[in-house]
């Protein structure tokens, strides 16, 4: 049984997709360094057209990443401080783990063909062999 799988609704899984587009990492940028930004002043720095920075920033703000305020005419973004604090977190969670001698790891022979052989596997990423009966008994608890 998989346990804690995240799934897309996941705050923090939008945070990071959020994050992870060129032209979104370059509007936080900007915002990082300037502060609270017009919507308009954006295209500079993202070299795409206004309503494609408009989409940009609905999807930055629906996961948390940037406030929105009103003034006048003009909407202006800022981050918002929770959104770094919880980045942070989620950086600060990740290790490298314990580092293993390659004798440790079972190498496994990458098939000729592999659409005859079967899924192919990375050896690199190899694990231990699984015990199929062992995961029907954990299925079964």
């Amino acid at each position: 049984m998989i346990a804690n799988v995240k799934r897309p609704t996941d705050p923090d899984i939008k945070l990071l997709q959020a994050a992870a587009d060129p032209t979104r990492l370059a509007i936080l940028t900007q915002l990082s360094s300037d502060g609270s930004v017009c919507a308009c002043d954006f295209t500079a720095c993202c070299a795409v057209h206004q309503p494609t920075v408009s989409h940009h920033l609905r999807v930055l703000r629906e996961a948390g990443w940037v406030s929105a305020e009103r003034q006048g005419t003009s909407i202006y973004y800022a981050i918002r401080p929770e959104a770094i604090d919880r980045f942070r977190e989620i950086g600060a969670g990740l290790t490298a783990g314990r580092a293993r001698p390659i004798a440790e790891l079972e190498v496994v022979a990458l098939p000729v063909h592999a659409a005859d052989q079967g899924p192919m596997v990375d050896p690199v990423m190899a694990l231990p062999p699984v015990d199929p009966a062992a995961i029907q008994a954990e299925q079964t608890r």
